[in-house]
């Protein structure tokens, strides 16, 4: 996903907020943004000559200089870079002369550079490298930058210019993408509250700056608890069934810990665990998986259930203020899906397929349970989430002859990205690739490359960070250090994040198959970003609603098992031989096991998002537990050894990271990603030509024109949900 900048405040340089990863007015400012800027005029006057970010980097790109910032520097530019663009807005606010397209509209795109440009490298680290200092540089900006948003869409004089130049916007003779601009901005700005009174604008504001208070305390508790909630072994035999490259790990995270003769699994951000598929000793699966679920309810410092619940009532109230009858109503006015019904009828076509294949699957695992058992003469068990990855990969062996130990040797990261990612991005669009060792980065382990056209010449650079650490967020993400814009004169500077097991030193990081999609996915968002072609910042590259956004990176997900691309990159890490053909034809032959497994958990926690996001505002606050369980019973996803991929506590992406009544988008998306690959398999698959169109039509476009006719005007019809439902084993496909 591309993640969402920190606040509503990544308005993408001007004030166009970003989708999701997914997070995102008086005639004067209020207070509450005022002070900050009145308070660091004098640490301002002396910063620039020594802060990195108070002029462009004279690196390629304007590539950010890490070997020259400093966790000191972050501060003092964030808040020099909101006092810069206030000046600015009160100067497009009060000009004498008359509203125009030009002097208010394209003069709001030029504004906060200096904001823009440290927030772009301040929200990347405090993703991918944070630190005490950083976080709590996060929590103290946090309410700051939603005050800075709201002086900005809530000033009464600016939002009169704005209202004057959407009024006469069809007989301005503009072309379209300008035309595009007026109505995303004004639309902003009326979400944002700007037609309210003045009494409501200073309530929303209050709101507002708890509101994202709570969400930086948020991220921060749940860093730490997947830090501290990490599974410490003290027997290795414990740790059976786990590869050597896993155990290695495992002891080198216990080392860095300082735990030396012990072994650390580490969390990811999802409720299961890579590793609960290979662990044989049943307790350690447990304790892993309780490790996972309860990693931020454990009554301590870092349990978010307080904040989430705060959290929930503030949004409810917010939309209650701004005229919604709740959260979700108010903020999917600009999205494709447009209203919480459309989504829970979308996922209501899901939802029961999805379960009923999960009961199938589960009956099935029941019995290799029970097969297992009666072989080692011991009684039987219950299936229990702990144990689906384990006994499901049984399964697949069995019915498939195939397991992820006889995979892996065959996908090394390294030649994934370059024979497997950047060679489909060269098929299909010709891009070329190369690394730059030269470029100053903010952890070892993150390398760079520069991109080049199909024809030499060098449009982006792209950072890769793949493996995990205690100090990034779980999951994957893509953002910007640099966007696109051609108003602006800049070009992309994309990077990527991941949370990879990281090798022990000398040993190959060798992915699993979910991994390897990952890569792919993310690196789709990369080439939404790499491609954009707009002129202004607040339209160009991912600046799309949260259920397109995913859709470039679900479709390039596609090519991961293309039988061209699969063949270059499919290769034994240590003989260079390919996959064998066996191998392969299991793969293919599996590529629909597991599915209503991966359904259900992703169905259950978009329901979920929107279960939270439709309370109203005179609904009690909620228990977050007992809140969880009487939803997922409600939508009939509640099968006890199916949880959802995120539980409410540790749900990142709605509480913190943009995708409030948003995480709907991820199936959406899957929705437009498999029927966009159907029409590329009408159309030849894997060709320049089919590349070059969609590129042209739909990558290089961002928000530039309405997304549902973007998307139409490219496949020549509405997208379907039948690919959907066949490609993710929900129905038959028909018979040939």
């Amino acid at each position: 996903m591309p993640r969402l900048r920190l606040l509503a405040i990544a308005m993408t340089i001007a004030l166009a907020a970003c989708s999701q990863s997914h997070n995102e007015a008086g005639n004067t400012p209020a207070a509450s943004s005022s002070a900050p800027a009145k308070a660091t005029t004098t640490a301002a006057a002396e910063a620039p000559a020594s802060n990195p970010f108070f002029t462009a980097s004279t690196l390629p790109y304007q590539a950010p200089p890490f070997d020259k910032i400093k966790d000191s520097d972050y501060q003092p530019a964030i808040e020099e870079g909101m006092r810069q663009q206030l000046d600015e807005v009160e100067k497009i606010a009060n000009n004498p002369e008359p509203a125009t397209f030009d002097n208010t509209y394209v003069a709001l795109e030029k504004t906060g550079v200096l904001l823009h440009r440290v927030l772009a490298v301040f929200n990347a680290i405090t993703g991918a490298n944070t630190d005490d200092a950083l976080q709590k540089v996060q929590e103290d900006e946090a309410p700051k930058l939603a005050a800075h948003a709201d002086a900005i869409h809530l000033n009464s004089k600016l939002f009169q210019r704005i209202q004057a130049v959407y009024d006469q916007r069809d007989s301005l003779k503009l072309d379209p993408e300008s035309q595009r601009l007026i109505d995303v901005v004004y639309r902003q700005f009326v979400m944002a509250g700007a037609k309210l009174s003045d009494a409501d604008k200073a309530k929303l504001k209050d709101y507002n700056k708890e509101e994202a208070g709570l969400e930086a305390q948020f991220n921060n508790k749940l860093l730490a608890a997947a830090k501290d909630g990490a599974l410490v072994v003290d027997d290795k035999s414990k740790l059976a069934g786990l590869s050597d490259e896993d155990i290695a790990a495992a002891a080198q995270a216990a080392k860095d810990r300082h735990l030396d003769g012990k072994w650390v699994l580490t969390l990811q951000n999802t409720t299961q665990q890579p590793l609960l598929q290979d662990l044989t000793d049943r307790d350690t699966r447990k304790a892993l998986f309780e490790a996972s679920w309860t990693r931020a309810e454990k009554g301590d410092a870092n349990d978010t259930r307080d904040v989430i619940e705060r959290i929930a009532l503030l949004r409810a109230q917010e939309a209650k203020l701004l005229g919604f009858p709740n959260y979700a109503a108010w903020t999917l006015q600009d999205q494709m899906a447009k209203t919480p019904e459309t989504v829970m009828s979308f996922m209501e076509k899901l939802a029961p397929a999805a379960v009923a294949r999960a009961k199938s699957e589960a009956a099935d695992i029941q019995k290799q349970i029970d097969k297992d058992q009666a072989a080692l003469k011991q009684p039987t068990f219950k299936l229990e989430p702990w144990d689906w990855e384990h006994y499901a990969e049984e399964v697949r062996k069995a019915k498939y002859d195939i397991d992820e130990s006889q995979i892996k040797p065959y996908f090394e990261l390294d030649n994934v990205l370059q024979n497997g990612v950047f060679y489909a991005a060269n098929q299909l669009y010709g891009l070329t690739f190369k690394e730059r060792k030269d470029i100053p980065v903010y952890n070892p382990d993150v390398r760079v490359f520069e991109v080049f056209d199909k024809d030499g010449k060098s449009i982006a650079l792209f950072y890769c960070d793949y493996f995990k650490r205690d100090n990034k967020n779980g999951g994957a993400w893509m953002d910007n250090f640099v966007q696109q814009s051609k108003l602006l004169g800049t070009k992309p500077v994309i990077y990527n994040v991941a949370n990879f097991t990281k090798p022990a030193a000398g040993q190959p990081a060798l992915l699993s198959t979910d991994d390897v999609v990952t890569m792919f996915h993310e690196f789709g968002h990369g080439l939404h970003g790499i491609f954009a072609d707009g002129q202004y910042p607040t339209l160009s590259g991912t600046q799309t609603a949260r259920d397109f956004v995913e859709f470039p990176s679900q479709f390039n997900e596609h090519w991961a098992f293309d039988p061209k691309v699969f063949a270059n990159y499919a290769k034994h890490y240590k003989t260079g031989e390919p996959m064998p053909q066996t191998l392969v034809d299991k793969i293919k032959k599996a590529q629909l096991f597991n599915k209503g497994y991966d359904m259900t958990e992703l169905v259950s926690a978009a329901m979920l998002d929107m279960n939270w996001h439709m309370l109203s505002a005179d609904q009690p606050k909620q228990d977050v537990d007992a809140f969880e369980a009487a939803a997922l019973k409600k939508d009939g996803t509640d099968l006890s050894y199916v949880p959802p991929r995120y539980r409410s506590s540790y749900f990142l992406h709605i509480w913190s990271n943009g995708y409030s009544a948003g995480y709907y988008a991820y199936l959406w998306t899957q929705m437009l990603a498999d029927d966009a690959f159907e029409g590329f398999k009408e159309h030849g698959g894997l060709t320049r030509e089919n590349g070059d169109r969609f590129r042209a039509m739909i990558l290089s476009r961002g928000n530039t024109e309405e997304l549902a006719k973007l998307y139409k005007e490219w496949r020549g019809q509405d997208p379907s949900i039948e690919p959907m439902l066949i490609h993710r084993g929900l129905k038959q496909a028909p018979a040939k």
